[in-house]
C-alpha cells in the first residue's frame, strides 16, 4: 500500500515492491497514482502466492479508510521495533 501526494492510499499486488514503487513515482505505474506522485510505501504483506495476494488486496480495498489507517499504524510500530541485523565483523556507526 502506498500513500500518494494527496494523502490517499493505493493498494496493489507486486512481486517486486521496490520496482513497483519506482514505477508509480516515474509515472509508469497505475493510472490512479500518475497524477498523485510522489508515492511512499506505507504497508506491505507477504503472501503465499499471487492468488492469496489478490484475495488479500480485495479485502484491504473493501476496508474503510480508518481500517486501512490502522494497518499502516500497526506496520509502522512493527517495523520501528526491528533492529538492523549486524553481520559478524561489520562496523556500526554511532553518532
Amino acid at each position: 500500500m502506498v500513500r500518494c501526494k494527496d494523502r490517499t492510499l493505493y493498494t496493489g499486488v507486486s512481486t517486486d515492491v521496490k520496482r513497483r514503487v519506482e514505477e508509480h513515482n516515474d509515472g509508469s505505474g497505475a493510472r490512479y497514482t500518475r497524477s498523485r506522485c510522489p508515492v511512499e510505501l506505507v504497508y506491505r504483506e507477504k503472501a503465499a502466492d499471487r492468488s492469496a495476494a489478490q484475495k488479500r488486496e480485495y479485502e484491504i480495498k473493501r476496508m474503510t479508510a480508518e481500517g486501512k489507517q490502522e494497518l499502516v499504524a500497526k506496520y509502522r510500530v512493527r517495523t520501528a521495533k526491528r533492529r538492523p541485523r549486524r553481520r559478524k565483523g561489520s562496523l556500526v556507526a554511532v553518532g
